[in-house]
């Protein structure tokens, strides 16, 4: 197949820190690439990418900017319509793209809902009959307007890039984003209360600081500042692998329906069980008693972390990488592409043609 990937020009493809939907991106172009499929990669100029790489922009373009993402797809789709050899496939994973995705002149596309349900593009979906959504859980497809024409696709990851260590410390790890309905504050008081460790990788984001929540700021200031609690700020791959393949546990206490969750698949790759919130996607990742916790609350959550020595870290990196990875994202992601084309009655053989 002749498959474009539409990514945003606000993160490179894999992003250095944060950015799951980037990251994904990155893991679909190279495995594609990897089964002899022919793929056009529009991102930033400094990604990295065994595709072929079409850009807009040199560097990324931070804080996203619906303007930027606009000019960003319009290249996009400009470049795709002047294709020597027509692309049979278009994958979109921003809004922006999948309002345009009329313009492709009736080339089957597909969007991948990243976000948790927002009302105004709810509302929007309803109207674009042509695509193909896939969302990343079950919980947040459920949480949508119906969308018939939709699937499910879980995220996947290379297990390469977690390897997999037998050395357990006695300490745990927070990753992710600093904003109340992610729970740092809530992990810092389980970690006080097992008396461990805390290490805390993340960071906050614009739009959380512009509001207080009733003293979240000033909390988190104050926990960060506590014994024992180790803020490392935002933390590039390496350093997140180092820390997850040797924690006792990933706390991961959301009270928001997160949509999916990447760094759970992350830390079960690296054998590490999760102790997670019943919220979002949790139920779905984490299998109860094997490859983590699911909890009510902080007093469960504390009473779990005893039990985590119990799990088999071995068999949780198994289930991952059974479950969630990066390979089986992309066959799924392939056959939905071959069944769109089927039905429209195309050949999706490989052309020798290269793209211009």
């Amino acid at each position: 197949m002749r498959i474009a990937l539409i990514s945003t020009p606000y993160l490179a493809c894999p992003p250095a820190n944060y950015g799951g939907t980037e990251l994904i991106i990155h893991q679909l172009a190279d495995a594609y690439v990897k089964r002899g499929h022919e793929v056009l990669l529009y991102a930033t100029a400094d990604s990295r990418t065994r595709a072929t790489l079409k850009h807009c922009f040199d560097q990324p373009v931070w804080p996203p900017d619906p303007l930027i993402g606009m000019e960003h797809v319009t290249f996009a789709i400009q470049d795709i319509l002047k294709q020597a050899v027509p692309v049979d496939v278009v994958h979109g994973h921003d809004p922006v793209s999948m309002l345009m995705s009329p313009l492709l002149a009736g080339i089957p596309f597909v969007y991948t809902v990243h976000h948790a349900r927002e009302d105004h593009l709810s509302q929007i979906y309803q109207r674009h009959s042509q695509v193909r959504f896939v969302f990343i859980s079950e919980r947040q497809r459920a949480l949508e307007l119906p969308l018939p024409n939709s699937s499910v696709i879980y995220h996947g990851l290379s297990p390469e890039a977690y390897p997999f260590s037998p050395e357990v410390g006695d300490y745990l790890v927070f990753l992710g984003r600093f904003a109340p309905y992610k729970g740092p504050l809530e992990a810092i008081a389980v970690a006080r209360k097992a008396g461990l460790p805390l290490c805390m990788g993340g960071r906050l984001h614009r739009e959380d600081l512009a509001r207080d929540d009733a003293g979240f700021l000033q909390a988190l200031e104050e926990g960060l500042r506590q014994p024992g609690v180790a803020y490392l700020g935002a933390v590039g791959h390496a350093r997140k692998v180092e820390l997850l393949s040797h924690a006792r546990a990933l706390l991961f206490p959301v009270r928001w329906e997160e949509p999916f969750g990447l760094v759970m698949i992350e830390s079960m790759l690296c054998g590490t069980p999760v102790l997670a919130f019943e919220h979002g996607s949790v139920p779905e990742l984490i299998e109860d008693g094997v490859t983590g916790f699911i909890v009510r609350d902080e007093a469960e959550m504390l009473a779990r972390l005893q039990d985590v020595p119990g799990l088999d870290r071995a068999r949780i990196r198994d289930e991952a990488v059974r479950r969630f990875s990066g390979g089986r994202m992309a066959e799924e992601y392939l056959a939905l592409y071959a069944s769109m084309l089927a039905r429209r009655g195309t050949s999706h053989e490989v052309s020798e043609s290269r793209f211009a």
